[in-house]
């Protein structure tokens, strides 16, 4: 009988090692690997690091300002730089004061979907729309301005609210041979989110650099968007994974 429940005993033992092992390996595999360091073949994407988005500017991001030394020193690893630039009209659809009575955060509904409703920002030629002074990328190849159709807003750096019209950035980083895209800038949850999500659509790798970035996060938006951009095939990575 003692014999018997040391045997059992043992074979417990050896069932709970292989169930533990089982557990940490499934762990191991479920955290995301960081992702190979940049080459030829890949782009930083700068997303709408404007005056208006920094705190202090009419649709600021919380600590938005922080983003700006982590960006400038990321930068220096790419030999790709995209520049995204929000850039509307006086008037534009989706300022809340072009329609009496609304108020910014608001939703109306245009003939593309759903628009929220966000106080003026970005107007063209404005300070506010000026890139942050302290954002120093020299070697950036190429500005992408978004957002100067009247009618249609623009989150994303690849196609605009609508979901048809086309920036153009697309064609431009094939023909450069580009394959994946870091992504980075303001707001996580907003321009940063929409355009990794378009970036896989379009068929590029995509990766979003999460302490390069900061989020309005209105009513759970960030959430939402990490979980949109995880099902979409976005990597969540960080600046540490970059060598510079």
């Amino acid at each position: 009988m003692m014999r018997r429940r040391r045997v059992l005993a043992g074979v417990g033992g050896a069932v709970a090692a292989s169930t533990a092992s089982t557990k940490k390996a499934a762990a191991q595999r479920a955290r995301p690997s960081p992702p190979p360091p940049p080459g030829p073949g890949d782009a930083l994407i700068v997303v709408d690091v404007q005056n208006d988005f920094i705190p202090g500017g009419a649709l600021a991001v919380p600590r938005g300002d922080e983003v700006v030394p982590v960006i400038n020193h990321l930068a220096k690893a790419f030999p790709w730089v995209v520049l995204t630039q929000d850039w509307h009209g006086p008037g534009h659809a989706s300022f809340a004061s072009s329609y009496p009575g609304k108020k910014p955060f608001e939703v109306v509904k245009l003939p593309y979907g759903n628009q929220v409703l966000w106080p003026d920002h970005c107007v063209q030629g404005t300070e506010g729309a000026a890139f942050h002074r302290d954002l120093a990328i020299p070697h950036a190849q190429l500005v992408i301005r978004k957002g100067y159709n009247p009618s249609v807003d623009s989150y994303s750096a690849f196609i605009e609210a609508d979901r048809k019209s086309r920036t153009g950035l697309d064609a431009w980083l094939k023909a450069q041979g580009i394959k994946r895209v870091f992504c980075c800038g303001l707001a996580t949850d907003f321009c940063v989110a929409w355009t990794a999500q378009d970036a896989r659509k379009l068929g590029f790798q995509a990766v979003v650099i999460e302490d390069a970035c900061r989020a309005i996060d209105l009513d759970g938006s960030l959430a939402r968007a990490w979980e949109a951009m995880a099902k979409a095939g976005v990597v969540r990575s960080s600046s540490a994974t970059i060598a510079v």
